[in-house]
């Protein structure tokens, strides 16, 4: 598998569930990755299986609310490879991200905010330089919530619907540079879905989730959303730009619910 061969690619919050499964699906198609995150033990874990895997892989310590680390972990990446061909901005802090509309703090939702649209706002300029040398791929990972605007999600609706309309700008103006910007919105496997069912089992949420899907059961971090990331990462996706991709069994068929 060669599509990614040569490619060089950043990808935050990394070490585990859906930038895990993309780091692993983009390594094995040749890709050079760059593990970025806060937990040094994780994501170091990750370099090691990406190496074993064949392909280069570097650990960047990055707290993506803080530019200085978005502008620290760029520059590691061009120091160590040279350039920068492919950005996934996956990193979110998922701790608390539901609440009723009243007992959302300004500071509750201003983390939201940083750990999503800031961030990728951050990441896509401090990269924009090195994409447009060779044309590069832009994938941001959002959630089905910045367009169905669930009851509870004040912050974390908000401020993926900020990062999908950002990715939307970015592909409008960097078109001409041959970068393209996309969105993932995934519906898998990942451990803030396991917290959810384990912290309230008694809601039966996964028996609720499968219940909308066309295909039952809920994605594949690697299988299902890596693989649709390197699609979008590669040359087979080099006039597809500005778009939306549900990735979640069929449970946005309809649109927003």
């Amino acid at each position: 598998m060669t599509r990614l061969v040569n490619k060089i690619a950043i990808i935050t919050g990394a070490g585990q569930g859906v930038g895990r499964g993309i780091a692993h699906a983009m390594a094995k198609e040749g890709a050079s990755i760059v593990v970025a995150g806060r937990n040094a033990e994780k994501c170091g874990a990750v370099v090691k299986e990406i190496e074993a895997l064949g392909s280069r892989a570097l650990f960047a310590q990055c707290d993506v609310t803080r530019k200085s680390d978005v502008e620290k972990t760029v520059q590691t990446t061009v120091d160590a490879f040279g350039t920068v061909d492919i950005l996934v901005n996956n990193a979110h802090d998922t701790s608390s991200v539901w609440a009723p509309f009243m007992d959302w703090t300004d500071e509750a939702l201003q983390r939201q905010l940083d750990t999503s649209y800031f961030a990728s706002v951050w990441f896509m300029r401090a990269c924009f330089p090195h994409l447009k040398q060779r044309g590069g791929r832009i994938i941001n990972i959002s959630s089905g919530a910045g367009v169905q605007s669930n009851v509870g999600y004040l912050g974390y609706s908000a401020c993926k619907a900020a990062q999908s309309a950002a990715t939307r700008v970015a592909a409008r103006e960097w078109g001409e540079y041959g970068i393209t910007a996309n969105v993932i919105c995934p519906l898998a496997d990942s451990p803030p879905i396991q917290r959810i069912i384990d912290e309230r089992p008694e809601e039966k949420f996964e028996d609720q989730v499968l219940a909308q899907l066309a295909i039952k059961r809920v994605g594949r971090c690697e299988e299902d959303i890596g693989r649709t990331a390197v699609f979008l990462a590669s040359e087979d996706a080099s006039y597809i730009t500005g778009y939306t991709f549900n990735l979640d069994g069929g449970l946005m068929i309809d649109g927003a619910r």
